[in-house]
């Protein structure tokens, strides 16, 4: 009494779907995902090509000393040169983050080149004047002339004067001179002796050759990848 149900119902209808209307999806799903695949690759590609071209890399510096912290950074992009003048400056702040202003610490600033014998005397001992540099205003700074290429160590020496709640400190800061540009065409001499190529030549061939093995890498890796995607 009551209708059969239509069992050829589903078939019907499955089958009145054109065939490539129904894998029309696979195809995009592969497509998408290969898009994916592409800019995530791509995105790889560009963070090792930047990493690489921040050589030498441009860092601040940061020693602690009993309950006082210092933060050197040396201008221009942490790489002084040999010969120019370089303007460092130093944020010091004691336990708590609180900044310690020039004005009250009586700091001084002694400049030796590496490696250097215990009670040697120091190399410079620039002038601190208070600068304002980032976010941090009236902190102790100076300008410095690297002689040569070569490693030098800064200590800053400190203690506090009226207003001043902190420890005395000595902070230690490790600085890589590079050579100049007027030593671009010779070779010199180091800090330490040892004979450099200038300017033209201290960039490494590995920070060249890494983002190009990078791109390639990668080129392959999206090639196959797509190949796959079409089997």
């Amino acid at each position: 009494m009551f209708p059969q149900p239509n069992r050829g119902k589903s078939s019907l209808f499955s089958g009145s779907i054109p065939t490539s209307q129904k894998q029309r999806g696979y195809p995009l799903k592969g497509i998408s995902w290969h898009q994916g695949t592409i800019k995530y690759l791509l995105f790889l590609s560009c963070l090792v090509i930047s990493i690489t071209n921040l050589y030498p890399a441009a860092a601040h510096q940061v020693e602690v000393a009993a309950d006082v912290g210092g933060t050197l950074h040396v201008e221009p992009n942490d790489n002084p040169q040999a010969g120019e003048p370089s303007q460092v400056w130093f944020a010091l702040t004691r336990r708590g983050g609180r900044v310690i202003p020039l004005s009250q610490c009586n700091c001084q600033l002694a400049v030796y080149a590496e490696p250097y014998a215990a009670g040697e005397p120091p190399l410079l001992e620039p002038q601190l004047e208070s600068v304002a540099a980032e976010r941090y205003k009236g902190i102790p700074g100076a300008e410095v002339v690297f002689p040569k290429p070569g490693i030098y160590e800064l200590q800053l020496n400190g203690k506090p004067v009226s207003g001043g709640r902190f420890k005395p400190f000595k902070l230690k800061f490790e600085v890589t001179v590079a050579g100049g540009s007027t030593d671009s065409t010779r070779n010199l001499r180091d800090v330490n002796g040892d004979l450099v190529e200038g300017e033209s030549q201290k960039f490494p061939i590995w920070a060249i050759a890494l983002p190009i093995f990078a791109f390639i890498a990668i080129l392959v890796v999206v090639l196959q990848s797509m190949k796959g995607g079409r089997e």
